[in-house]
């Protein structure tokens, strides 16, 4: 269950002060909670961090919930929806704090991406490739892909 919510390194800590804690953690709460029947993993992600900006919770707790959300496939445009409903029921604090923490993990995932892009970019370079034959996109024509009227 960690593995497909991207979340294999969040109860590490857990793991390294006590391995019956993690085990109760992973055992219990990943492994009884989150796998009923009833809501699909994603909804069990909306809700659960919809709870914790409720409860305004700190910022690292809220943060592994956002990538959480994220790797399962809930877009950038759905969590600012449930900001936006959250704001309205728990209050302004709770979607300020909100707001920042989600600010802060897609600055993270963009400088995650940007050097990933780097680094690509320099294998490529080192290796000789470049342009077309370090597989850039082509050019798309406008057209390209619509249906004809």
């Amino acid at each position: 269950m960690l593995t497909r919510m991207g979340r294999e390194a969040t109860v590490d800590d857990q793991k390294a002060l006590d391995p019956a804690l993690y085990e109760l953690t992973v055992g219990h709460l990943f492994g009884d909670i989150w796998t009923r029947p009833g809501l699909s993993l994603r909804d069990r992600q909306l809700v659960t961090l919809a709870a914790n900006l409720a409860l305004v919770r700190p910022g690292h707790a809220n943060e592994s919930h956002f990538r959480s959300a994220l790797h399962v496939g809930i877009t950038r445009a759905e969590i600012v929806e449930v900001l936006i409903q959250i704001g309205h029921y728990a209050g302004w604090p709770a979607l300020a704090t909100g707001v920042d923490q989600f600010g802060r993990v897609l600055a993270e995932a963009e400088a995650k991406a940007t050097a990933k892009t780097a680094a690509k970019a320099k294998a490529n370079t080192a290796s000789g490739k470049t342009g077309a034959k370090a597989g850039a996109a082509r050019p798309v024509s406008p057209r390209q892909g619509q249906k004809p009227r």
